[in-house]
């Protein structure tokens, strides 16, 4: 009975744990989204400054590249906040609050990066500090991190398939969690999801990205399954040359953290200037691009998917940090959009491929992908998604092309 109680009572707190988590990010990204519509909408309404986006992204840039120098260089990146709870079944919370604020600015400010990486951080350390508390289950405190994480990505994602096998699925052996450790699992992450959605009906807001409705597809447009698969492979290869490139900078300019972020903001200031579609995570401007895609033009819609492609490496080793899934999601759906102009096909389908396989690709997870981008095509592609993600997988990234850390 004493066994029961405590199971039950540990599912309780799994549950209260998704509801704060939930909440958090909510409040996180509506933060977010009321700090970029000041900036970037009601700020230059009332001003007419040519400069404007260079300036605010140099001063801001170097705004973080300060916070840094005096809190640490916050927020680690998503592979690296895993890796550590998988390694050592906790995440350390003595920074959580400052980490809030690395993880806020640069998004704030324009950079080509996800909120995923800083949120994700901030719950896994909350998580370890209540299981601290929690001396009843301070054997779970490892599992509680765990949990947290998951409810995390499945609320920003709006997927908590996602959110469960993201964590867990590995390029060695995927270890699926007992039973009843599934149920605490999604117990959480649904009660977050619930939470996030119940605050965005309340609050009248729509935060997350859109689905994309397919028209009825003629056996004939699958066989271009195969070429949109390895432009999207490519599309990774270069991901990958970016990263090794501004990795190696990075690591020469690396006592340098108030140059490096303010270098950073100039860089992002210069390509919002000219190229405003390559700022922010990506996630609002796919719907401008498959709308307005005709007129953006094939090889502007390419020429915004690399520069972005490289631009969120430079954010994110220059300090403007924060996660990669969003810009390349974003990325994807570009140069799916371009490939559709030039092949003269649909649209959907072409973003859809391209997309997966250049997930697939700089993830090397096939399901976590297809559960990822499930949300955003419609389901009927899926099959085709499938073998978009698994060529992806297993069509290897030459070692040279991957950075050194």
């Amino acid at each position: 009975m004493s066994k029961l109680k405590n199971n039950l009572l540990f599912l309780l707190y799994t549950v209260i744990l998704g509801v704060i988590v939930g909440a958090i990010v909510w409040g996180f990204l509506r933060l977010m989204n009321l700090g970029i519509e000041f900036l970037w909408v009601y700020v230059p309404s009332q001003i007419d400054f040519p400069l404007y986006t260079l300036c605010v992204c140099t001063a801001g840039g170097l705004l973080v590249g300060i916070w840094k120098h005096w809190f640490g260089d916050y927020p680690q990146e998503l592979n690296v906040v895993i890796g550590t709870v998988k390694k050592t079944g906790r995440y350390p919370y003595h920074n959580v609050f400052s980490t809030i604020g690395s993880a806020l600015f640069p998004l704030l400010i324009g950079a080509s990066v996800g909120p995923e990486a800083g949120l994700t951080g901030v719950i896994a350390g909350l998580c370890s500090w209540v299981g601290d508390k929690l001396k009843r289950f301070r054997k779970e405190v490892e599992e509680l991190t765990k949990i947290g994480m998951s409810a995390t990505l499945g609320t920003i994602f709006r997927s908590p398939m996602f959110g469960f096998m993201e964590p867990i699925e590995s390029d060695e052996d995927t270890v699926l969690p007992k039973t009843s450790k599934i149920v605490l699992y999604f117990a959480a992450i649904l009660s977050s999801f619930g939470v996030f959605i119940l605050l965005n009906k309340l609050c009248g807001v729509s935060m997350g990205m859109e689905s994309m409705a397919a028209a009825k597809q003629s056996w004939k447009i699958y066989p271009y399954a195969v070429p949109l698969t390895i432009a999207g492979i490519a599309a990774g290869y270069l991901f990958f040359i970016f990263q090794r490139l501004t990795s190696t900078i990075k690591d020469k300019l690396e006592k340098f953290v108030v140059l490096r972020a303010a270098a950073g903001g100039l860089l992002l200031g210069i390509s919002g200037t000219f190229l405003p579609l390559t700022m922010f995570s990506g996630e609002h401007q796919i719907g401008e691009v498959m709308d307005d895609m005709k007129t953006i033009g094939a090889v502007m819609l390419l020429v915004v998917a690399v520069v972005k492609l490289l631009l969120t490496n430079v954010c994110i080793e220059t300090g403007l940090k924060g996660g990669h899934f969003f810009p390349v999601i974003f990325c994807g759906v570009a140069i799916g959009c371009a490939l559709s102009i030039l092949l003269g096909i649909d649209p959907v389908f072409c973003a859809a491929v391209v997309t997966t396989a250049l997930v697939g690709h700089t993830l090397k997870k096939p399901l976590a992908t297809v559960l990822l981008l499930m949300i955003v095509f419609p389901p009927r592609l899926l099959p085709i998604m499938i073998f978009a993600a698994m060529a992806a997988k297993f069509i290897p990234t030459p070692k040279i092309f991957l950075a050194k850390h």
